[in-house]
């Protein structure tokens, strides 16, 4: 039975690679589409949260890309990633910078339940975990160390004894996360599972969606930029988030980051750019060349090794849009990121936005995003390998992302070879092995991938 499964599975998952592979044939092919039509909307409205990540919109609004497209763009930042959703649901936002797995959560009816697409993949990588100075210094002792620094990456077994002192004397250990649903949550649990740190479940059929049933660490939401604050005001122990939320707490001699997201999966998907699916049906060529705009400004923030960096701290630093200063923004966003104060290392990938395929929206990104949520029983019920195939395939759209590819190369703007390759496996990456734990993660297989991890639902489970 199980090997019929695993051929039916690899069966769809072929059907699906060769479907894509038609439709990005098509886009790419000069003479299989029309000219690239005028925009049926010109005048948006875009979200954004105030973090480094939000760079491709902001730089593509000040390089003039989304003009050049026939487009008229107003950038608003948000209160925190549910207003910012909300707003994007009722139409006040045409589209946003969003956590990638808000659209999927979405469109399964995690939360607001609403069709949400993405045709773009914002960046890799970005994010990192801090904790307080007291959980640290309890946890360096625990930690080898070389030429005096830390050996990174630095596992969460390294906490497992403060955990465990702080509930022996009756309290709890707590971290902030941005959102349920945010990368920083599944890479918090991630990390903390991959110690031995119980995260907790969550149990939406039962109404409980806190996350903490059989929790050893308690995690809870707060949004970005109170995280520093929040930290320095004794209500949590640490915190996963963007930058510049982790620099500034080194700035501020407050917390030290202990570990970033590059170290726990190596050039991990991090935000998308997300509409309702029936913005991208009503206004398609406008969803194109909103496409269109931001690949260019992808590929700006990677050029000549970064080289345009320093520019793009300069409008990030502004007030509109991330507003922290300069040093803070540019110590991660540079290619440096610094851990304990004075401990600052080259991580020239810290942030991707074009390199490595950065911006496509692979169909496997998005499996990996629903293996946590049934992982954490955000997903109650157990799931067949295709259902994960077909949810991906309803939210991630390479075929729009193609068509603003093709276009762009018939401009001269992109060469073909800055794409992936279009063939039968397009859409699902090679299986990815450079995890924390190391796991491999194959996202033609979800539901062995979900029973190759220890802590977790799997299988038939159900809480």
């Amino acid at each position: 039975m199980k090997r019929y499964k695993l051929h039916t599975a690899k069966h769809a998952l072929r059907r699906l690679g060769t479907a894509l592979a038609i439709s990005v044939a098509g886009a790419l092919s000069a003479s299989a589409q029309a000219e690239l039509g005028e925009p049926e909307k010109d005048e948006l409205t875009f979200g954004f949260i105030k973090l480094t990540d939000m760079a491709p919109i902001a730089v593509a609004y000040e390089n003039g890309y989304f003009e050049d497209e026939g487009l008229y763009v107003t950038i608003e930042a948000q209160a925190n990633w549910k207003v910012l959703l909300d707003g994007v649901i009722d139409g006040q936002l045409d589209g946003a910078h969003m956590l990638a797995g808000q659209p999927l959560a979405a469109t399964i009816g995690y939360g607001t339940e609403a069709h949400i697409v993405t045709p773009f993949s914002m960046d890799l990588n970005g994010n990192g975990i801090t904790v307080s100075p007291e959980v640290w210094k309890a946890m360096k002792a625990n930690l080898p160390m070389e030429d005096g620094k830390p050996v990174h990456p630095i596992s969460a077994t390294a906490l497992r004894p403060v955990v465990d002192e702080i509930r022996d004397g009756g309290e709890s250990f707590k971290m902030g996360m941005v959102f349920p649903v945010s990368t920083h949550n599944y890479e918090l649990r991630y990390w903390l599972a991959a110690g031995g740190i119980h995260p907790g479940f969550y149990a939406p059929h039962k109404g409980d969606t806190s996350g903490q049933i059989d929790a050893e660490a308690l995690l809870s939401v707060t949004p970005p930029p109170q995280m520093p604050a929040t930290l320095e005001a004794g209500t949590i122990h640490g915190y996963c988030v963007g930058e510049p939320w982790n620099q500034q707490a080194v700035f501020k001699d407050i917390g030290v980051p202990v570990i970033t997201d590059y170290e726990i999966w190596k050039n991990n998907p991090e935000k998308v750019f997300g509409m309702t699916k029936a913005f991208t049906e009503q206004y398609p060529n406008t969803t194109i060349r909103i496409v269109k705009a931001l690949l260019r400004a992808a590929k700006w923030l990677d050029a000549n090794d970064n080289a345009n960096r320093p520019e793009a701290v300069k409008i990030l630093s502004r007030s509109e849009y991330v507003g922290a200063d300069y040093e803070v923004i540019a110590n991660s966003m540079t290619g440096t990121f610094e851990y304990e104060k004075g401990d600052k290392r080259e991580v020239p990938d810290f942030n991707v936005f074009f390199r490595y395929f950065a911006t496509y929206p692979y169909y496997s990104d998005a499996v990996w995003y629903l293996t946590q949520m049934r992982r954490w029983g955000q997903i109650s019920e157990p799931k067949s390998d295709d259902w994960y195939f077909e949810t991906a395939k309803k939210v991630y759209r390479p075929d729009i992302y193609a068509a603003a590819a093709k276009s762009l190369i018939e401009e001269g703007y992109m060469d073909a070879s800055e794409f992936p390759t279009f063939d039968s496996e397009s859409g699902f990456r090679p299986p990815q092995t450079e995890f924390i734990d190391g796991v491999t993660y194959d996202g033609s297989a979800p539901n062995a991938y979900l029973e190759s991890l220890t802590i977790g639902l799997k299988g038939d489970q159900v809480l």
